[in-house]
């Protein structure tokens, strides 16, 4: 049985933390995944950045509320999960998926917690697991599932890697330099079409 695993940032919705630097005017925010693939430093790189300004959970939650699935993104997701289970296995923090997981229709989300004060000061975070993506085919794959993945960032290349097959969706320049061997995406119809002949359908 197969079982398809997606990044959410970047190939189902806008970068949430590129959205809020735009929206703060820090710059600085706009470093994710796709340029840091060390995801602790990049956490706390962030955390610091938000100390400093005196921001916490409440504004970066204001401006997650603006933000829409990208184009296409939802009937995508439909019709994958109308032809085979689907995972979304995502670095994102609950705080922050929750309005945009309604948007999408409520689909399965692996990801992880934010540890919050009283004051809405975000005091750290707790991840699900270690290497949580490639943890988590691993272990869908030793119960049973054949995995198929797909992401844009360093941090989906373990799971992209370790599954039967595995796509990059709207990757960086350098991350498609870096890793020729696997195939890369830029629509969601081709996407889709890769996952359906895996599956054969």
């Amino acid at each position: 049985m197969y079982i398809t695993c997606l990044d959410l940032e970047g190939v189902l919705v806008p970068e949430i933390w590129i959205a809020f630097a735009e929206a703060s005017g820090i710059p600085e925010l706009k470093r994710t995944t796709r340029d840091e693939p060390d995801y602790n430093k990049l956490m706390e790189y962030r955390l610091n950045i938000l100390h400093e300004h005196g921001l916490g959970l409440k504004e970066i939650q204001e401006v997650i509320a603006t933000i829409d699935p990208m184009p296409g993104a939802k009937e995508f997701l439909d019709e994958l999960r109308s032809r085979c289970q689907v995972i979304i296995i995502s670095d994102t923090f609950e705080q922050f998926a929750t309005p945009l997981m309604k948007k999408l229709g409520w689909p399965t989300l692996f990801c992880n917690s934010l540890e919050v004060g009283e004051d809405g000061t975000i005091t750290g975070y707790k991840m699900r697991c270690e290497q949580s993506k490639l943890t988590t085919v691993r272990a869908l794959q030793s119960i049973g599932f054949e995995t198929i993945a797909s992401g844009d960032s360093f941090n989906d290349l373990g799971m992209i890697q370790a599954s039967k097959a595995g796509f990059l969706f709207k990757s960086t320049e350098q991350i498609k330099r870096d890793y020729p061997d696997i195939p890369v995406f830029e629509e969601y119809d081709e996407l889709l079409g890769a996952i359906l002949g895996v599956i054969g359908q």
